[in-house]
């Protein structure tokens, strides 16, 4: 359970998922990965048998509700939880405003001005 003083801390709302997203580096395939919780500000998710390193730009791809998103981030940590996955934390660069108001509205924030 998340202290208080964690939950205090976070610069945005959180909203907890366990689906399975697609990311790939801009412009390359795309893999498959369970996305663990989002926010506006950015996505946390567990990828299998990939190399994936702090500062690499990833397109992700997933769904809020009936809403298909995708967006470019940055890695901003990217922790190995075994030899096989990577628990990986981007932070948006990119995202179509009209679906950065979608997750405002899903995570409880008031749209951004």
């Amino acid at each position: 359970m998340e202290s208080n003083k964690e939950s205090d801390r976070r610069k945005y709302s959180r909203i907890a998922t366990d689906q399975v997203i697609s990311f790939a580096p801009v412009e390359t395939r795309d893999l498959l990965a369970v996305s663990r919780d989002l926010s506006v500000g950015g996505i946390r998710f567990e990828a299998v048998g990939c190399e994936i390193n702090f500062g690499d730009v990833l397109r992700v791809t997933f769904n809020v509700g009936d809403h298909t998103i995708v967006a470019v981030g940055k890695v901003v940590w990217a922790t190995e939880m075994d030899p096989i996955t990577t628990e990986v934390g981007i932070e948006f660069i990119e995202i179509d405003p009209a679906m950065l108001r979608l997750l405002e509205e899903a995570a409880g924030n008031p749209p951004s001005i």
